[in-house]
């Protein structure tokens, strides 16, 4: 009789290791873990922050409802201070000691990629990172799931749009010097070659530059009259104003990684103008539209502040992962959540997002974006999506 206990619990063992009987980490009777890595001590700690908050309102909310199937929700959140090396460590963490079942909204393109090796193999989704690059979907990987239509894309359908309607001849780019930057570049390079046009003049600079005199001087020389803007938040705010000041004004557009409050906050008049890819209304508190209001005050009242476009971010991730596995139903595993996003449709929300569409060989929900112009010191949706 011993041996043949020994042998059953031995059999048990091989076909839970082997995953015949085993449930994917992260879920239990009562709980699923969900963990996500943010900027919170880095350069990104204002958005890595404001990440968080909308993805604890979320969270907060379905729990105060009872849950999801029975389960609550438990979100586990590391810093990375933006820093692929902490980053992994994070994961490495979240991954094998805290046995999240998924990472949501993770903030950054290196940071991403730095953890793949630490999720894949253990078979942890990475869903809806904070990041516009195409790596989060490609190459194809059944657990990879990116929200975000990329820059290349941005751009490629945004600046012939914007040079039709601005009759601009002499079209120029200003660009950060590595991946993201050159992403811009390729997005706009594109779209312009799509109406027969070339760029005109290009110039770039070393991420954590402060001072754009040398580029803007040179793309005033050339009497260009749109600049296509490869930057995000200070390079974006210190390229304009200092065309500003040197009686250079052309039409400034920018990815949506430029479409931040802090541009107009921090930037002042002289970001008036400005035109930026998005698909998130920025959140006002005094929006003209009802449910958006709404929703802003309820996250002021929670957190004390202010909502911002990152906020959404958050909040929407953690909202689209519910709706999957609510659609995986009582028995969530991995395999089940992937099946159920073979067949998901996540409609447009209050805030404006495109409607997003999965699918077997399908991991990015929507490749489109419209556009918001900075006008009176705040974000205004000047376009519809801009392929249909």
């Amino acid at each position: 009789m011993k041996l043949k206990t020994t042998l059953t619990v031995t059999a048990l063992a091989a076909l839970t290791a082997t995953g015949a009987f085993a449930q994917s980490q992260g879920v239990s009777k009562d709980e699923i873990v969900l963990g996500s890595i943010q900027d919170l001590s880095g350069p990104l700690a204002g958005f890595g922050k404001q990440v968080r908050l909308g993805m604890i309102l979320r969270v907060d909310e379905l729990n105060e409802q009872g849950g999801l199937n029975g389960r609550k929700v438990k979100l586990l959140v590391e810093d990375s201070g933006y820093d692929p090396r902490r980053a992994v460590l994070a994961a490495q963490k979240l991954v094998n000691q805290d046995k999240i079942f998924a990472m949501v909204g993770h903030i950054g393109t290196a940071q991403n990629m730095a953890t793949f090796p630490v999720l894949f193999p253990k078979n942890v989704i990475n869903f809806f990172p904070v990041t516009a690059a195409r790596e989060m979907y490609e190459p194809f990987h059944k657990l990879k799931y990116s929200f975000a239509a990329t820059y290349y894309d941005q751009m490629r359908l945004a600046v012939p749009k914007m040079v039709k309607e601005k009759n601009a001849k002499k079209v120029c780019a200003m660009y950060q010097d590595d991946e993201f930057g050159l992403e811009v570049l390729r997005g706009a390079e594109e779209g312009l070659k799509s109406i027969n046009m070339q760029m005109a003049e290009k110039t770039s600079y070393k991420r954590g530059a402060t001072d754009f005199s040398s580029q803007m001087q040179k793309l005033a020389s050339e009497k260009c009259d749109m600049v296509v803007m490869g930057t995000i938040i200070r390079e974006t705010i210190g390229g304009i104003a200092t065309a500003r000041r040197l009686g250079f004004n052309p039409t400034f557009v920018g990815s949506s990684a430029a479409y931040t409050d802090l541009i107009h906050k921090l930037g002042g008049p002289a970001m008036n103008g400005l035109y930026a890819t998005m698909t998130v209304q920025h959140p006002y508190l005094d929006e003209s539209s009802q449910p958006i209001r709404f929703w802003a005050t309820k996250y002021q009242t929670k957190f004390n502040e202010e909502p911002t476009v990152f906020s959404v971010y958050g909040y929407n991730a953690v909202d689209s992962f519910l709706r999957a596995a609510s659609k995986a139903g009582n028995n969530l595993t991995t395999d089940s959540f992937i099946k159920a996003m073979d067949t998901m449709v996540i409609p447009s929300d209050i805030f404006g997002s495109a409607e997003m569409t999965f699918g077997p060989q399908k991991r990015l929900g929507n490749a489109d974006s419209r556009m918001s112009q900075i006008q009176d010191g705040r974000w205004k949706v000047v376009s519809g999506y801009l392929n249909k």
